[in-house]
């Protein structure tokens, strides 16, 4: 057990003689094991109590690193700034760094020019090519932790990794695509923005991996390195198109979905099932229309909570044994913001006057 408190302090958290926690502490004989407990949670309460204190007032600068189409950037920026404000007992300031494509040497740049300058922490979402990686190693090396957002990184690089599961968002999806898509023989259209994202890659594997063991007739292709950017990713569905006729639904897990719904309705093709991901304001208005059947997400708000604290944990601003839970996949379908009418007013018995 700690020895950062004297007895008498743990002895007055505790409610007990000092003399009781002496024996608890050295092990000694006729200590009850609810007495034991006691003294444990009294320390367990002063060590937050500990924590709490060293962190008053300190402030804690991260940087968001984020390679995605603004629509993405935009929503995860709003969310961050929201919740920022709101962690204690630390406070927050952000530097972002927010792009829809870099080069590799650049993001290489960026990421040096970062750890040369300082960092509490880096929330990164970039693809995971061996050149950053390696940059990874250097950023490690100077103690800079970094959180993974939505896709991730080999694991000895980063701290945590935060949001969706993304085999089991991609198993999600194939189970619903299974009992929603009604035409036989039907192609799945799977799109990502880049394999070179190890998040979008995992989320394919997973909903390939459901496919093959639930309805292993249901045929897929997958099309990729459109960026998420509409120009290029409407080209790739327009030649995926041409190319299959058998086309009737998507799988979309790298966005872009405005332009893949232009590329059907260029080519005059239905779109029988649109799976799609993020509530960002595209995807909330194309599903208030019905143009997409739903929308896996995750909370961004949440997400932002949740880097806040492992960057905490790791800087024993908060105990240790806080626990961080998983991210949630939520899914979202029209009717979720489609705008209804008045609520309708209560019936009145016969004879009875309105007030």
């Amino acid at each position: 057990m700690s020895r950062r408190f004297g007895i008498k302090e743990i002895a007055f958290q505790a409610g007990l003689s000092p003399a009781t926690v002496d024996r608890a502490l050295h092990g000694r004989d006729h200590v009850r094991a609810p007495t034991r407990d006691r003294v444990a949670a009294a320390i367990a309460e002063l060590e937050r109590q500990h924590a709490a204190s060293l962190a008053q007032g300190r402030r804690f600068t991260i940087d968001i690193f984020i390679q995605a189409p603004e629509r993405f950037t935009s929503a995860v920026r709003a969310a961050f700034e929201a919740e920022l404000p709101l962690v204690r007992p630390v406070a927050f300031r952000a530097r972002f760094h927010l792009a829809e494509v870099m080069e590799e040497r650049e993001i290489i740049a960026r990421l040096t020019a970062i750890a040369r300058r300082g960092s509490h922490g880096i929330v990164l979402k970039v693809p995971a090519t061996p050149a950053i990686e390696a940059c990874l190693e250097g950023v490690a090396a100077r103690g800079i932790p970094v959180v993974t957002y939505v896709t991730d990184i080999a694991a000895p690089l980063r701290l945590a990794y935060v949001g969706m599961e993304n085999r089991r968002a991609g198993a999600t999806a194939a189970y619903l695509m299974q009992h929603m898509q009604r035409r036989a023989g039907s192609r799945v259209l799977i799109t990502l923005s880049s394999q070179m994202f190890r998040g979008e890659d995992e989320r394919r594997i997973g909903f390939l991996d459901h496919l093959a063991g639930q309805a292993p007739a249901l045929p897929t292709l997958t099309v990729s390195e459109g960026l998420g950017v509409d120009r290029t990713t409407r080209r790739l569905v327009l030649e995926a198109l041409r190319d299959h006729p058998d086309i009737g639904s998507v799988y979309s897990i790298g966005g872009g979905n405005r332009a893949i719904l232009d590329a059907f309705a260029e080519a005059g093709r239905p779109i029988e099932v649109f799976i799609a991901h993020d509530l960002d304001r595209t995807n909330r208005q194309l599903l208030a229309e019905g143009r997409l059947t739903l929308v896996l997400h995750h909370d961004f708000r949440q997400d932002a909570r949740r880097v806040s604290l492992h960057f905490l944990r790791h800087h024993r601003m908060v105990p240790p044994d806080v626990t961080i839970g998983p991210t949630d996949i939520l899914i979202a379908c029209p009717t979720d913001l489609q705008p209804f009418g008045p609520e309708p007013q209560p019936r009145l018995p016969p004879g009875a006057d309105a007030a």
